[in-house]
């Protein structure tokens, strides 16, 4: 888990959730990916299931559950901006030949609520609901209110070894930073001056999705 909440029995639910995220698991399997006890994970995984976050497959793997299925709805319905950000980062990333992601901030930190990535063999993978701290990376520091004269801010090496980013502020109607916007890959391709490659798109794209925020 990328968050430690002090709670344990929730951090631990959390990690069970999070390791049948990419597929089904026996228990045996939940035991050795977790590192619990074998009577843990399976009092945890069926306290799980029976509030439906998990199920059982036909072969009695534990596998995410359908009440997922509604949560997500509502959150969807609630928070509007990762499905009107997806056609705009789409064009984005077809237009850099790079990955883009975009981040809101979650207390001390950030968090990707959209990954999209590029074609390209070599490539700086950000799964969705990764979280990174908000002091390094060029997104973290747009989150921080950390403006730039030319809109974007660039990362050159800052959070992880050869990797380069720029990324721009997206702003909600009344103003306020809502989300940073983000292209990312290596620096082998976006150079040492990632800005000036695609620091006007990133900018640009920024403000297409204030405009479809109302803004």
């Amino acid at each position: 888990m990328d968050i430690v909440t002090g709670v344990g029995v929730l951090d631990k639910a959390m990690t069970v959730l999070q390791s049948v995220a990419d597929g089904p698991q026996a228990l045996s399997q939940l035991q050795q990916s977790t590192g619990y006890p074998r009577a843990t994970v399976h009092r945890l995984a069926a306290a799980l299931e029976s509030h439906g976050i998990l199920r059982r497959d036909v072969d009695g793997r534990f596998e995410l559950g359908h009440g997922l299925v509604a949560l997500g709805s509502a959150a969807q319905a609630r928070f509007p901006l990762v499905e009107l950000a997806r056609p705009i980062l789409s064009e984005l990333r077809d237009r850099t030949g790079e990955s883009v992601q975009l981040f809101v901030q979650e207390g001390r930190q950030r968090r990707c609520v959209l990954s999209l990535e590029t074609p390209h063999g070599l490539r700086w993978i950000v799964p969705e609901g990764s979280v990174f701290p908000l002091d390094a990376g060029s997104a973290g520091r747009v989150l921080s209110a950390k403006g730039a004269a030319t809109g974007w801010i660039e990362s050159v090496g800052e959070r992880e070894a050869g990797v380069a980013s720029v990324s721009a502020a997206v702003r909600g109607p009344a103003g306020a930073v809502v989300a940073a916007l983000s292209v990312s890959g290596p620096i082998e391709r976006l150079s040492r001056q990632p800005g000036e490659r695609f620091g006007d798109a990133v900018v640009a794209a920024a403000d297409e999705l204030f405009v479809s925020l109302g803004g």
